[in-house]
């Protein structure tokens, strides 16, 4: 009996994955628990296992091909069954030859928790050639469009394969908006002339995630902003003293973003309204925290999740962003390990921005900035103008989930634990 094997729903934002590289070849002997191929999603490049074993007898999806999730990756033949070919167009299977998706999954070394629903193998003959027609356009591309009232028949498709994306709707909309207006008109029309260094660099798909999922959360979610500068000087006085000891012990220094991360994360216990999210016609309040920190990678960014940090120690959670950091940069991260945070903290202080507001991840319903320590005249407590040191702390809110009352009880509460850091230690 032959087994299907479709690209999986590894993440919870995952559409659409690429293929990276076949680790096995069609006529190999393929046990249970053989990687089978390479894939990359929008969060990380994962390894997928086989739970079946067979002979790999087709392939449908070429090394470096994008396609949606559900989609016919290969074929394993039972005992017996010959392998037929390396490369042929996707057809319906016979549903008495083909097992169905939900016997013969493909999974990553840790499989994710949600599975979107596939096609069954008894498809209608007449499907393919519907496919072929049909306007080709995201879930969230088709959605847009109906709210909009954009009609899809005459867009023209940046995605993979010409797809339609999110982008493209909202693009065709405003140059409707525009038609009246010449100026605005022209000014959308006009190409910029190329130049010898001018190159066009293909979207990953992780890009492609992120520029879809940040436009849909700032175009949907009520952000509204608070800051406040905090004295940064106790902490640098903690920091220091504990990373000497820590040296004459030989274990690993504390980070400044170490400190911002147990102080998030006890705030967030103490001002539980603010580690929240909107669920549609309620307001889900975690029980735990489970803290995402923005980490940079080549391609864009991931975060990689701290989870139950409540009750982690400073040092356990910096041995763990630690860990989980160079995962990310090396796209080694488990779902489960990027997955699930409640809320975010966003460090550019590390390349000298002075102050930002970044934007909510959601569902989350709040996001920590934290800017660069700078040394600058203060007016101490006996009058005096010192040099002292302070950062500057941004907070963006969902105004559905969280009000300014409690946007401004979680900032004092996480100033308070900067400024007497001693206080997030016990």
């Amino acid at each position: 009996m032959s087994i299907s094997i479709e690209m999986p729903k590894l993440s919870d934002t995952m559409t659409e994955g690429t293929l990276l590289r076949w680790v096995k070849k069609v006529g190999d002997q393929v046990e249970v628990g053989d990687v089978l191929a390479e894939v990359e999603t929008d969060k990380a490049t994962m390894e997928m296992e086989a739970f079946d074993e067979g002979t790999l007898s087709e392939v449908y999806v070429k090394e470096g091909e994008t396609v949606q999730v559900g989609q016919k990756l290969a074929v394993l033949a039972g005992a017996g069954e010959p392998a037929t070919s390396t490369s042929k167009p996707e057809t319906a299977p016979k549903q008495d030859e083909t097992r169905k998706p939900s016997e013969a999954k493909l999974a990553p070394v840790a499989e994710a928790k949600d599975k979107e629903p596939q096609a069954t193998a008894g498809a209608r003959p007449d499907a393919a050639p519907e496919a072929e027609t049909r306007i080709k356009a995201s879930p969230l591309a088709r959605k847009v469009a109906a709210e909009l009232g954009v009609d899809l028949k005459g867009l023209s498709g940046s995605g993979p394969g010409g797809r339609i994306v999110q982008s493209d709707v909202l693009s065709a909309k405003d140059k409707e908006a525009a038609a009246p207006k010449p100026a605005a008109a022209e000014r959308t029309a006009t190409p910029v002339p190329a130049t010898q260094a001018d190159k066009t660099i293909p979207l990953t798909g992780m890009r492609r995630t992120i520029a879809a999922r940040l436009l849909e959360a700032k175009t949907t979610i009520p952000h509204f902003y608070l800051q406040a500068e905090l004295d940064a000087d106790p902490l640098a006085q903690l920091r220091q003293q504990l990373n000497a000891a820590n040296e004459a012990a030989g274990l690993p220094k504390f980070t400044v973003n170490d400190f911002i991360l147990k102080a998030v994360a006890v705030a967030a216990t103490r001002v539980p309204q603010a580690n929240a999210a909107f669920s549609g016609d309620a307001v889900v309040q975690y029980g735990a925290v489970h803290l995402a920190c923005a980490v940079a990678i080549e391609d864009g960014l991931v975060t990689p999740v701290i989870r139950n940090a409540e009750g982690k120690s400073l040092s356990q959670i910096s041995a763990e962003i630690k860990d989980l950091a160079s995962k990310a940069r090396s796209k080694k991260l488990k779902p489960e390990q990027y997955q699930g945070g409640t809320l975010t903290v966003s460090n550019l202080g590390g390349y000298g921005v002075e102050q930002f507001f970044a934007i909510i991840n959601p569902p989350q319903s709040l996001i920590v900035s934290v800017g660069a320590i700078l040394k600058k005249p203060v007016v101490n407590s006996a009058g005096a103008i010192v040099v002292g040191q302070r950062v500057m702390i941004g907070l963006s809110c969902d105004h559905r989930v969280v009000d300014g009352a409690i946007g401004a009880q979680f900032l004092a509460e996480f100033k308070r634990l900067i400024e007497v850091p001693a206080l997030m230690l016990v």
